[in-house]
């Protein structure tokens, strides 16, 4: 089963909701970046945010979350699409400690406490939406529902999990997002509040074989969803040689010709998804043609 994201309404429109099964998806990015389980855990979670982060936008706008923490983990950085895409990486992807005292993987030590979670929208105008917070716990879901309530005046309940086997792969991923409309009445926001008071961890969910329709269902209750429509979620870059080799045109001539005196050829390495790119000392030199056309 290939992970996915749905869209609902709760209590009769008062309430928006996002709910995804991003268990693949963070798989792929644990193999890529040969990631150890408190940096899965880490990243994982802000893949997950941001790609539910990208659902609330339209036709091609782009978000890119960075979470700059001081942590041991260094930065970590999400790109997400309106279409489901997301990608990420850390600065040290083997990164892991000792479980904390709640028995779970130590996020909050991994990322720091001592920064910034940045939230900059591409919404295909001159003008990127750039938000940013304090981080507050370094526990990821926190700091989305901060963010939301602080940068976008949005109440918000946001449930973020990964749960990562004894080898260090992925054994379940997902999340959900709540958010409050400007007319929700009292008595929702109570039942809400009972509701989330009272579910297990979405990771358990995932584990259970539980949907994101019947995450949905388990945190609005049974009978307050509606869900509008359903996307496929996965792992994906756009990195691509040609694309390097505009960034290598932008170095200017002069490093272009101290690569081929030096190596011969260039190698470029995306910090997404690892995949390099070699330009041989003709291709290169084709480049230096390009300032002398």
């Amino acid at each position: 089963m290939s992970d996915y994201l749905v869209r609902g309404l709760g209590f009769n429109g008062s309430v928006r909701a996002f709910a995804v099964d991003s268990t693949k998806t963070v798989g792929e990015a644990q193999r890529r970046h040969m990631m150890w389980p408190t940096a899965s855990a880490a990243l994982g979670r802000a893949m997950t945010g941001g790609v539910m982060l990208g659902a609330m936008l339209k036709g091609d706008d782009k978000v890119m979350i960075k979470f700059e923490g001081g942590g041991p983990l260094g930065t970590l950085l999400v790109d997400s699409n309106s279409k489901g895409s997301v990608r990420g990486y850390v600065s040290n992807p083997q990164t892991h400690f000792d479980l904390n005292k709640q028995g779970k993987l130590d996020v909050s030590r991994a990322v720091g406490t001592n920064g910034m979670m940045s939230v900059v929208k591409d919404l295909g105008m001159r003008d990127n939406f750039t938000g940013q917070t304090p981080i507050v716990s370094g526990e990821i879901a926190e700091d989305f529902t901060y963010y939301f309530a602080v940068s976008e005046q949005v109440p918000s309940s946001v449930g973020l999990g990964v749960l990562v086997d004894t080898d260090n792969s992925v054994l379940a991923a997902g999340g959900f997002i709540v958010q409050l409309m400007p007319n929700t009445d009292d008595e929702t926001i109570t039942k809400i509040e009972e509701q989330l008071s009272n579910i297990e961890p979405v990771s358990k969910m995932i584990q259970r074989g539980l949907s994101p329709e019947e995450i949905l269902e388990a945190v609005l209750g049974e009978g307050n969803v509606q869900i509008l429509d359903k996307m496929p979620v996965s792992f994906e870059c756009n990195c691509s040689k040609d694309r390097f080799a505009t960034a290598i045109l932008g170095l200017g001539k002069k490093e272009i010709q101290d690569m081929i005196d030096e190596d011969g050829m260039a190698e470029a390495q995306c910090h997404f998804c690892l995949e390099t790119y070699q330009y041989s000392k003709e291709e290169l030199e084709s480049f230096i043609n390009e300032f002398q056309s």
